[in-house]
């Protein structure tokens, strides 16, 4: 692919020089990248700007926010949206420059498959079904929600959505002690911008980990990952367990709120 697609992706970041280079490497076909920073303090900034990328600073607010913020400052309709520890990979930069090899497209929107890579794999695990969102649109029937937590794109009535077949990979950790650490912080940030007092968690805590771990290794199939997709099931079973702790944690005192977390930027993994 020697033409760039007239399609600007946009990345929201903090401290990610170690995932970023590849992310924005496999983006060398778009004709624009927007890289929302939040105040990294590593060598984030300098190896976006490095790589051509357009880098704005805004103060973290949350996810949808910042995203929408990004989603703004794009010079193109048609956008893709990109997480720091994401690579879209060359067949589906191939499928996708295949579908503006002919002009713009009508606007519309496409899904596309997120599929987790594990610390140490080189690639996704046999048969790996774990996300599939709505990642390239034009902004006229399609953008981010201004959530800070529950960022989606939302599309307009009966705007055209899309299925593409090729995937992003999805470099959630560098190490499985990260993988822990994360989703404490993250439990934190989720706990603590809970608006409403949410019913039923008494209950739901005493069956979130069973359910939460039989889906994610059964369901989404980790169970085709060895003893990692064991381990990724059993952390994101753990992680949303804690999360109701913390949440009824603030309810029963609400003089001790769940902590915030002060991680900004890609903040999440796998686990939505």
């Amino acid at each position: 692919m020697t033409a760039t697609c007239p399609i600007s992706a946009f990345i929201i970041t903090r401290d990610e020089e170690q995932r970023l280079p590849r992310t924005l490497e496999a983006l060398s076909w778009v004709d624009e990248i927007v890289v929302v920073d939040s105040g990294s303090t590593d060598r984030t900034v300098e190896i976006a700007e490095a790589a051509g990328a357009r880098v704005l600073h805004r103060d973290w607010t949350g996810y949808g926010p910042q995203k929408v913020f990004a989603e703004a400052a794009c010079r193109h309709d048609w956008v893709l949206n990109v997480d720091a520890d994401e690579v879209v990979t060359p067949a589906l930069a191939r499928e996708i420059s295949g579908l503006f090899a002919s002009g713009l497209p009508s606007p519309g929107g496409w899904r596309m498959p997120i599929l987790t890579v594990y610390p140490g794999a080189e690639g996704p695990r046999p048969f790996a079904a774990d996300f599939n969102e709505l990642r390239l649109y034009h902004r006229s029937i399609a953008g981010y929600r201004d959530h800070p937590v529950y960022d989606r794109v939302e599309t307009a009535a009966g705007a055209q959505v899309s299925q593409l077949m090729q995937p992003v990979w999805h470099f959630t950790v560098l190490g499985w002690a990260e993988f822990v650490e994360k989703e404490n912080r993250h439990s934190s940030f989720l706990a603590s911008n809970q608006t409403h007092r949410r019913s039923g968690l008494g209950a739901r805590i005493f069956v979130e980990m069973p359910w939460t771990f039989l889906k994610f290794y059964l369901l989404r199939r980790h169970i085709t990952g060895g003893w990692r997709g064991f381990f990724f099931a059993l952390t994101a079973a753990y992680a949303r367990t804690l999360r109701i702790a913390k949440m009824l944690e603030a309810q029963n005192d609400p003089d001790r709120q769940a902590p915030k977390s002060t991680q900004a930027g890609d903040e999440r993994t796998d686990l939505r």
